[in-house]
């Protein structure tokens, strides 16, 4: 690829956690960067603050008055954007996200790329730090903020460069998965299932997307995918390169043992090829991050890195930010935020936190905003998930009209097949009432989760000023 030698770049649809990532990596490398956004909040708002990257509220042609040298375009952009419109009739040179990831980033390192249905933030993080934690200084680049680097980008000097590779289409004029963009030599698959129901049809084409994944990593690389999942099993299957499984499968080549919930979160050892290496404790919730762990411990043993700096630096962890974070406590009340939207992450992460909090009343918030959720197709499954919590509110549809026409997501159903499950459940007219609601029933002891890939209008920072004031 051709590329400008660019001075000013912008990024349209900056708020995106990697494009927010890769506009502050690029700045650090020298560039001026700036963009825009329509939906401006935290945490992302924020980090570019933090930055100091200029932010415009809204898409409008006057951002672009003194034309950029190349335009970063996000996957949220469509034709009809004003500004898109502006930067075609103008000759100004675009790209999408992962293409200028891999030609301003990627090239001239060794890629490791973490994919997977769930669970890929969190292992990308837990791979960057313990490659930092072992001083090798590694670049990378997360969809979320892990609290031990309070970014989550790093442009380091180290060979390796650690990446999200998320299955999500490209750009409006680029369709293709963007992992199949990150040139992997090493590619960890933590699980394969049906998402992003927006541009796929069935599981069955996320599955070929994966397989172009694995056709790419060299014969010398490495294939680190999880054998709890039969859709993992097979695409790792076609793999050109050394294949390493991890999981509780008793053929799984890295396994747990005795695993235990503990005051900071999980402890148990790792075995390899039947070898007990050590125990390890990490401040993570739930079976799906024992799972995570060892892709993780997969990744760094390959790469030469110690065991005994690799528990160091899991006993060290802090998590991402709107993974199971803890926003506050006020009156006995613990107020938590995660990322969750789809049904699996949900229920595991619902069983994990049963764990940490056995004995308390559970409620979880759920807000239907992404282009799967706000959709019927895991109607079903969604009840299955929340039923994991002793109580559920459900907020109104984020932009329904974004449904198409007989898909809609049912959250009076939802509450409906809760209730019939012997759940607390209520799907309320709006965020103010589902604040109203909490406060009027919450008490000491209880728990609160909230589920959203948005804002939800503010609400933890709602509840805890009005839990102060009981």
């Amino acid at each position: 690829m051709v590329l400008p030698e660019p001075k000013r770049i912008y990024f349209l649809a900056i708020c995106g956690t990697a494009m927010a990532s890769l506009a502050a990596m690029l700045k650090h490398k020298g560039y001026q960067v700036s963009g825009s956004d329509s939906g401006i909040y935290p945490p992302m708002s924020d980090f570019l603050a933090e930055q100091e990257i200029e932010v415009f509220s809204g898409f409008d042609p006057a951002h672009l008055e003194s034309a950029p040298d190349l335009v970063v375009v996000g996957n949220a952009i469509s034709r009809g954007n004003a500004e898109i419109e502006e930067i075609l009739d103008r000759r100004i040179p675009y790209i999408s996200l992962p293409d200028a990831l891999r030609e301003f980033c990627i090239r001239g390192h060794r890629s490791v790329v973490v994919t997977g249905t769930h669970g890929k933030t969190t292992t990308t993080a837990l791979i960057a730090w313990i490659f930092q934690s072992a001083g090798r200084d590694p670049s990378f680049l997360v969809g979320g903020i892990p609290n031990n680097f309070g970014r989550g980008f790093q442009s380091g000097s180290g060979e390796e460069i650690i990446l999200e590779g998320d299955e999500y289409d490209s750009a409006y004029f680029d369709k293709a998965a963007k992992f199949l963009r990150y040139m992997p030599e090493v590619g960890v698959i933590n699980n394969i299932e049906f998402d992003h129901a927006d541009i796929y049809n069935s599981v069955d084409e996320i599955i070929v997307a994966f397989r172009r994944f694995v056709n790419l990593i060299p014969r010398s690389g490495l294939l680190v995918s999880c054998a709890d999942y039969e859709t993992v099993r097979g695409v790792s299957a076609r793999a050109f390169c050394p294949v390493e499984s991890f999981g509780f499968a008793a053929d799984a080549l890295w396994q747990p043992q005795a695993v235990r919930v503990t005051e900071k979160g999980l402890s148990f050892g790792i075995v390899h090829a039947g070898e007990l290496l050590g125990e390890v404790e990490v401040a993570l919730a739930g079976e799906h991050n024992v799972r995570n762990v060892l892709a993780a411990v997969a990744v760094a043993r390959n790469a030469g890195i110690d065991f005994g700096s690799i528990r160091s630096a899991l006993a060290a962890f802090t998590g991402i930010r709107r993974r199971l974070e803890l926003k506050g406590s006020e009156g006995g009340v613990a107020i938590y935020d995660d990322f969750g939207h789809h049904p699996t992450a949900i229920q595991e992460t619902l069983q994990g936190f049963r764990q940490r909090h056995a004995g308390a009343r559970i409620w979880a918030l759920f807000e239907p905003r992404s282009a799967t959720t706000r959709r019927s197709v895991f109607q079903k499954e969604m009840a299955e998930a929340f039923a994991k919590a002793d109580a559920a509110l459900i907020a109104p549809v984020d932009r329904p009209d974004k449904a198409p026409a007989g898909q809609l997501f049912s959250t009076e159903m939802l509450a409906d097949d809760l209730r019939r499950r012997g759940r607390e459940a209520l799907a309320v007219s709006s965020v103010d009432e589902m604040v109203g609601y909490l406060l009027a029933h919450l008490r000491p002891g209880d728990v609160v989760i909230s589920f959203s890939n948005g804002p939800f209008g503010g609400i933890h920072d709602r509840l805890l000023k009005g839990l102060k004031k009981k």
